[in-house]
């Protein structure tokens, strides 16, 4: 069962009456997850409704901020559309006091930040020695540093709106044999990889810091990258190259399957293709309609760990 909630701005609800379409979007590379729907309901104005929760198969899978809400009416029949993002997208769009921060865990720097409705994460007390915040940081960004200071890894967003740096703890297996999906595939995309990093030292000059991706050059791909100083790696400038060639490699490689239905899979968990462990879930499409429900969901395979 598929249901989906729209939430006042006095915290009563409504629920869709009957929902056409929906599209819900989650990605271990994405600080928040993405739901588009058109559906009737009980509406005359937009202007109560602030939250919108939905449901697949009675999980709730989003909670997010309505960020459009249209209402059309045609023949004397009204249908509604409405984008929503989760509520971790506002990480995105609130900076960080700039600055040099040290001994800061997650913990620290999540509960000194403003408070953001709905928003958690996951308990971890680890510091690192410190991470330096530049003007017009946004505070993802800033959790995304500490997160590869810590472990070498990005972070994600675990069940709706909570934020994790690491492998989360006690992952369901969802296994499929390939008989069963409406079919499997292994893509690649190499639109954003770079072959050749230069960064700048104290004074500016080029020539110190280098980093050539030999991988991307056996594609027969060139792409120089030249950046400043980055003040987030003064200790080890070299790992400043290494950081942006893996940002830049993110979901380069992918295996996934697509099956009817949704099972109720989340990031990390853990896929098994053909009886084969295929690795950490790192994906997760589902799109809905009056026909049934089609989920795609599946694991990258890149340079950030996995595991």
């Amino acid at each position: 069962m598929t249901q989906l909630i729209l939430v006042r701005r006095d915290l009563t609800t409504a629920a869709a009456a009957d929902i056409l379409s929906f599209s819900f979007r989650k990605n271990a590379y994405l600080p928040y997850t993405k739901l588009s729907a058109a559906f009737t309901a009980d509406i005359s104005d937009t202007d109560e409704y602030a939250e919108a929760k939905l449901y697949v198969g009675g999980k709730l899978i989003h909670h997010g901020s309505i960020e459009t809400l249209d209402l059309r009416t045609s023949g004397g029949v009204q249908k509604i559309y409405l984008t929503s993002s989760g509520f971790t997208a506002q990480l995105c769009k609130n900076q960080i006091e700039p600055g040099l921060k040290m001994s800061v865990s997650l913990n620290s720097l999540m509960d000194s930040f403003c408070t953001l409705p709905y928003v958690e994460h996951e308990n971890n007390s680890d510091t690192g020695n410190y991470i330096y915040v530049k003007q017009n940081t946004a505070m993802w960004d800033a959790v995304a540093s500490l997160s590869y200071k810590l472990r070498g890894s990005y972070p994600y967003i675990r069940g709706t709106n909570t934020v994790m740096i690491s492998p989360y703890s006690t992952p369901e297996d969802f296994s499929f044999a390939e008989s069963s999906c409406l079919f499997s595939g292994i893509s690649a995309d190499r639109r954003k990889i770079g072959s050749n990093y230069h960064m700048a030292d104290i004074n500016g000059e080029y020539g110190h810091y280098d980093l050539v991706d030999s991988d991307t050059l056996s594609y027969k791909l060139v792409r120089h990258i030249y950046s400043e100083l980055d003040m987030r790696f003064l200790y080890s400038p070299q790992q400043a190259l290494e950081y942006r060639d893996k940002l830049d490699c993110r979901a380069m490689k992918s295996r996934y399957i697509v099956y009817s239905g949704y099972n109720g899979e989340d990031l990390w968990d853990k896929l098994y293709i053909g009886g084969q462990l295929t690795g950490r879930i790192a994906f997760v499409e589902i799109n809905g309609s009056s026909k049934g429900i089609i989920t795609r969901t599946g694991v990258y395979m890149d340079k950030f760990p996995k595991e």
